[in-house]
């Protein structure tokens, strides 16, 4: 496994006028997914520049990963179509709302609630935590942890809270298998933005190009053990077409990038346990351009379909926490084994090494955990957020380019399987120490300040979409190249209401 951390003083190469440098974080990151450098001065940006104010550089944050998404698939786009990589130019309005794209989401004019009562920061003997608990089971788990009630509410909850140290009700929660972290300064710990390895497929020749309209991957039949499935020419707007993705993920990180990848044209398709509910106000927002269904992979014959499944598919995409899926045979390794020409992508909450790597986790707990609220914290003490669940989303973002970016090298001549890990406490330390802050734009909004570029208004990046849920306002696809798609094929559906089938 290769690691990529981002040095704060990556210096990019020239911008599209060819004497300014490229925006840095946006090099930092495309380095990170072993893209080609001359392809950055493709990039620019526009838009209003005072948007996701913070005390962090979160706009820069957001608008690289939305960068070197577009990116990607504009590298691809031109690989399959033919023709030369569309230019990208980013539209900062369009990231900020995509950012918050569950806040902006309405069904039927109703505004769903983004968290519990039960979730939020909490007074401690000693200090703050964080608790998440929008699932039933995360809040049983919980105040059970904590020795009250089921159905103890938020002021019960508050008063247990403020007589314990905050570690301890962090450790009891997770030995409970409840969401609660201590929130801390400003950890020191630096974990790579994204690590690759690469998987040989057998018999491969090492060097040797499929051209930029043939197949992707090696030659071979569909499901053939080694052998990715051809994919042919693509058009500039769907350069993802023909992909199947394998969506194992939940929450708002892993179905970002999925249903980024479905905007480009992947057929991607869901798949969740029965056993384990779904908020649907969460699926109506991250449900764009997908399919989704419900297999028990306890149940042999649910089994055998998701083998079959995996059989065809190109990307397996999993965020579930490290460790969870091995008993269910869905370990990488136990994935290549059967398939060493997939593309397999891992995300996890607290990084891949050290005492917190297989911990559960969430954005907001992210943030606590790794000294962000503790930096945002306000005048009288309390703990402050990110503008956006930047974490989440950017992550998202990143996730999506590296799969373009796989495919692209297997187009290229780098045959094999690909296993891409990434995490949200390596797009936070990446936020806390590899990304410059700028100012006066990125101080928060109450601090005064130059006057940001153009005002921002979200609507322009609003859409109405009929769906199986009613009538939904959603955050349009910030990804922007030439040619682009400007909205999903599709709504979404109901959550897991799919057949388990490829179309």
């Amino acid at each position: 496994m290769t690691d990529h951390p981002l040095p704060a003083g990556t210096v990019g190469p020239t911008g599209p006028g060819g004497g300014e440098p490229v925006d840095r974080p946006t090099a930092d990151a495309w380095a990170a997914l072993g893209g080609p450098a001359d392809l950055l001065s493709r990039v620019s940006f526009h838009g209003p520049d005072g948007v996701l104010p913070s005390r962090l550089p979160v706009r820069r944050l957001a608008r690289a990963t939305v960068a070197v998404c577009s990116l990607a698939a504009a590298e691809l786009a031109a690989l399959r179509s033919g023709g030369p990589v569309p230019a990208v130019r980013v539209d900062q309005g369009a990231v900020a709302t995509a950012f918050v794209s569950e806040r902006h989401l309405t069904v039927d004019g109703r505004t769903p609630v983004s968290f519990a009562p039960h979730s939020g920061f909490w007074r401690t003997a000693d200090g703050w935590v964080r608790t998440h608990a929008n699932y039933p089971h995360h809040r049983t788990r919980l105040l059970s942890a904590l020795g009250l009630a089921a159905d103890a509410g938020p002021d019960r909850l508050a008063e247990v809270l403020a007589g314990l140290p905050a570690e301890q009700v962090q450790e009891r929660a997770y030995a409970a298998g409840a969401l609660a972290v201590a929130v801390v300064p400003v950890s020191e710990t630096v974990h790579p933005l994204v690590e690759h390895r690469e998987v040989a497929a057998p018999g491969a020749v090492a060097g040797v190009a499929v051209g930029t309209t043939g197949s992707v991957g090696t030659a071979g039949t569909a499901g053939t053990a080694g052998a990715a499935r051809p994919l042919g020419a693509a058009p500039v707007d769907r350069p993802a077409a023909g992909l199947r993705v394998l969506d194992l993920t939940r929450v708002i990180a892993g179905p970002v990038a999925t249903r980024t990848l479905a905007l480009l044209g992947a057929d991607v398709l869901r798949i969740d346990s029965p056993r384990l509910p779904e908020a649907e106000d969460a699926h109506a927002d991250t449900g764009f351009g997908k399919r989704s269904a419900r297999l028990d992979l306890a149940e042999p014959a649910d089994r055998a379909v998701f083998e079959d499944l995996l059989a065809t598919a190109d990307v397996v995409v999993s965020a579930y926490r490290p460790g969870a899926l091995d008993a269910h045979g869905l370990a990488p390794d136990a994935l290549f084994a059967r398939r060493p020409d997939l593309i397999v992508v891992q995300l996890c909450a607290w990084g891949w090494t050290g005492p917190w790597a297989g911990r559960r986790g969430f954005d907001s707990l992210v943030q606590a955990g790794v000294g962000i609220a503790a930096h945002e914290a306000a005048a009288d003490g309390r703990p402050g957020v990110l503008p956006a669940q930047a974490l989440d989303h950017g992550t998202g973002y990143l996730i999506a380019a590296a799969v373009l970016r796989a495919v692209s090298d297997r187009h290229t001549g780098r045959p094999g399987g690909r296993h891409l890990r990434l995490s949200l406490a390596g797009t936070a330390s990446w936020l806390l120490h590899g990304i410059e802050r700028e100012v006066p734009s990125e101080v928060p909004s109450e601090t005064p300040g130059e006057a940001p570029s153009e005002p921002y208004d979200p609507s322009g990046w609003l859409a109405e979409t009929d769906s199986a849920y009613g009538k939904l306002r959603h955050a349009l696809p910030p990804i922007g190249y030439e040619g682009a798609p400007a909205d999903w094929s599709r709504p979404p559906g109901r959550w897991g209401t799919d057949d388990p089938v490829w179309l």
